[in-house]
This record gives structure tokens, sequence and C-alpha cells, in this order.
């Protein structure tokens, strides 16, 4: 269950958490067509601070240009209403959602006509994966789903309507007995996991899938990228098939809710515990994202 929190950005202003309603026929709700973030707020001892914040507001731009949405808003704009949502909470750490939604008032598939409304909500939440995942690695699964074709649906927006694909693939790991699922795009090649960018660590580098293969382009793989750089370790795209991942050294997962999480086994294939390349580069963001050098 979601925990609530005192207010919720919408439209310019705070409302009351139980009072942040739509209407029934909001077009967003028909048709799935609305763009959204992933942000975290973590606690430090000034405060609480939102990593990478303009960044992620910089991708939700992006997102609602390609599905030709105008946010009604600039990105100061919005990056000062997250600040505020945050510090209104009260909360020393939390997790952040915009929202950008095609409200009520059209019907039908032209979504041009359609009112733009904006939300930003924020709510503690631990670790997407679970605390042992974080700690001891996760357990995946090739998923049956295959990643959407970038000509059909873009991989490289964060559009509502478009995470049906990864809750088929969660929903068949799980009931699977697995903690998350992995997708491979049309090709046959490893996309990411249902909501995570995917890293394996081979001979002492670091490899992950390019975008061009399905991946979302993350945040939180950036920062993966960057730190690996300043430890000098070598770190590139290359594409990967599953038996890539099978036979890795390490694995792990990386995004905004799951953070950087180990991957301990694959398709009933054991990886291991978490490596020492995976445990360092997870330490380093640990810190920096509280603020502890």
């Amino acid at each position: 269950m979601i925990e609530p929190s005192e207010k919720i950005w919408m439209d310019g202003n705070l409302v009351p958490w139980d009072e942040a309603k739509i209407h029934v026929l909001t077009h967003s709700l028909h048709y799935g067509s609305g763009v959204f973030e992933g942000i975290r707020a973590y606690e430090t001892r000034k405060g609480p601070a939102v990593f990478r914040l303009t960044d992620h507001i910089a991708r939700l731009y992006r997102s609602a240009k390609i599905y030709t949405i105008e946010i009604p808003y600039t990105p100061e704009e919005l990056i000062e209403a997250t600040k505020e949502t945050v510090r209104a909470s009260g909360l020393p750490a939390c997790y952040i959602r915009p929202l950008v939604y095609l409200g009520y008032g059209e019907m039908g598939l032209n979504p041009l006509l359609s009112p733009v409304n904006v939300s930003i909500a924020v709510w503690p939440w631990g670790a997407y994966l679970g605390d042992e995942g974080v700690t001891h690695g996760v357990r995946m699964k090739i998923s049956s789903w295959r990643r959407h074709d970038p000509n059909i649906i873009p991989p490289a927006a964060k559009g509502t309507g478009q995470y049906i694909n990864s809750q088929l693939a969660k929903v068949e790991a799980i009931k699977a007995g697995y903690d998350e699922a992995i997708l491979l795009n049309p090709q046959g090649l490893v996309a990411e996991a249902s909501g995570e960018n995917i890293f394996i660590v081979r001979e002492g580098e670091i490899i992950t899938p390019p975008l061009s293969a399905g991946a979302l382009i993350g945040i939180t793989r950036d920062s993966v990228i960057k730190i690996a750089g300043d430890l000098g370790i070598g770190v590139h795209e290359a594409e990967l098939v599953r038996t890539d991942l099978y036979t890795a050294d390490e694995v792990f997962v990386c995004g905004t809710a799951a953070e950087i999480t180990p991957v301990r086994e694959i398709d009933d294939r054991v990886i291991g515990d978490p490596g020492p390349l995976t445990k360092k580069v997870q330490e380093i963001f640990h810190a920096a994202v509280r603020g502890v050098s």
C-alpha cells in the first residue's frame, strides 16, 4: 500500500492527498496517453535532496515531445513545484512521481484537443526489489513477452500506457516464483528488465545493452556509467543475447526505484553473490545520493 503524504501538487496548487482526484472520463485513463517520471529524494545531513532533478524533468519533456504533448509549464516551474511538494510532505526521504496526463473534455483516439494536466505526488518508498535483493541479489527470468519495437511504441519515452508491456512481464515472473523479468527485443537481444536497465560484468569490464536495443535512457544508468568511468573500469554498450547473461561474472540492474540491485540468478542459472564491481559501484552510488563523501 502507498503511504499517503500531506499534499499533492495538481496544476499549480498543493491539495490534500485525499482530494487529489480526476474525472472517470479522463482521456489518459482510457487510452494510456501520458508521460511520467520516477525520482527520489534522499535523506542527507542538510535535509532531503532530490537526485538529478533537472535531468529527470528534462527527460519528462523529451517523453512529452515524442507523444506530442505540450506541457503547460516550463521545466523550471516543474522543478520548483517538485521541491515545493517535497517540502510540504515533511518527509526526510521520498519517491517522487510527476505525471503529465490528458484530462477530461474529449474522447476518442485523437488526443490533440484534450486538456493537459500535471500532478506531482511524493510518498515514502523503500527498496523496490526489497532490502534482501539489494544486499544479496534477486532472481530473474527471461520473459516470454518481448520489448516492443521502437516503430510500434517508442521505448525512448516514459509513457504511461506502454508500461502494460512491463506489467505483463513482471506478473509472469512473479507468478513463476521470480523477483523480476528481463525482456528481449523483437530481434531476440537483451533490452532491459521490466523497470530497470541491466548491466553485466565480464573479465573486469561492465557491459550494458545499447539504447537501440530497446532500453530506456536511464538516469541511474547514466550515473552507473559515470561512476565506472571515475573508477577506471572499462564500460561500454554492446548487443547481448540471453546466454551472455547466463555466463556473466556479475549481473546487476539499476533504476530510480530499484537503485542498484545485484542479480544472483537468471532462469535458474546461478550468477553468484554480488560481485566486487557491483558492490563497489553500489557503494559509491549510495554514498553519492546521500551526500556522503
